[in-house]
């Protein structure tokens, strides 16, 4: 007779990268957000999260102190290893792209003509007063 055995695997309980240098531990309270991201960029970060064996949360924490630090947050490999996967899923963006970005769906929406206001009241005013004069 075949028992089926279950395991307990717990998710993501640590990551597996850990240094020596620091092994000083901090407690934090970490939340959830919902972040509007690149679909290219987010399928590199992602494949790179899972090449280094850390959550994807992980990663971007790792990558923002580092830029806050004005330091590297990857080594020659790891470098190596995003221009792979940024050829493998066609992120051609690099840092000159950033606050360039428009959303495709917006940029497929013809530009609205925004009327002020003032010019509304404007031209009331102005056809009002040929409307005076014509009497």
């Amino acid at each position: 007779m075949n028992a089926l055995r279950l395991v307990y695997v717990p998710w993501y309980i640590g990551t597996t990268m850990r240094t020596k240098k620091y092994p000083k531990q901090f407690i934090v309270e970490r939340v959830q957000t919902g972040v509007r991201i690149e679909k290219r960029l987010l399928k590199v970060l992602k494949a790179l999260a899972e090449f280094h064996d850390l959550t994807f949360g992980d990663l971007l924490e790792g990558i923002v102190l580092h830029a806050f630090d004005g330091e590297m947050a990857f080594q020659k490999p790891s470098r190596r290893r995003i221009k792979e996967l940024k050829k493998f899923y066609g992120l051609d963006l690099d840092y000159r792209a950033s606050h360039r970005l428009i959303e495709a769906r917006v940029a497929a929406q013809k530009p609205k003509v925004k009327v002020s206001r003032r010019t509304g009241r404007a031209k009331r005013a102005r056809r009002a007063k040929k409307a005076k004069g014509s009497k």
